[in-house]
């Protein structure tokens, strides 16, 4: 069985990095990673993913990217148990095991 998932989208807004209740160092990003097909409108839709990034992954992610950048998420999927409002509801989420920095918005627009 293989658990491997590999995306490519901008990031909705920078990362911030945090502390998980044992110490290690988080951060949580969104990707906007549009469909490869149209809808019945003729519009690509886009699918908002939230992305878990842990220690060195998450240090450098906050580090070096910023809304709008284009990155590669290298990871798993994995799902865990949420409590909202006394409802047990299940998230998913990916695990970037590596994330690799496609191009940066900023570059572009120091550019012109």
């Amino acid at each position: 069985m293989l658990n491997y998932i590999n995306l490519v989208g901008r990031l909705v807004r920078k990362p911030r990095l945090g502390k998980s209740e044992n110490g290690k160092t988080i951060t949580t990003i969104t990707l906007a990673v549009p469909r490869s097909f149209k809808n019945m409108n003729g519009v690509y839709d886009t699918d908002f993913i939230d992305c878990l990034c842990w220690d060195n992954v998450a240090i450098n992610t906050s580090e070096y990217c910023d809304a709008g950048d284009i990155i590669c998420i290298k990871g798993r999927l994995q799902s865990r148990v949420v409590t909202e409002n006394e409802i047990n509801k299940n998230k998913m989420e990916v695990v970037a095991e590596k994330v690799t920095f496609l191009s940066s918005k900023k570059k572009k627009e120091d550019e012109s």
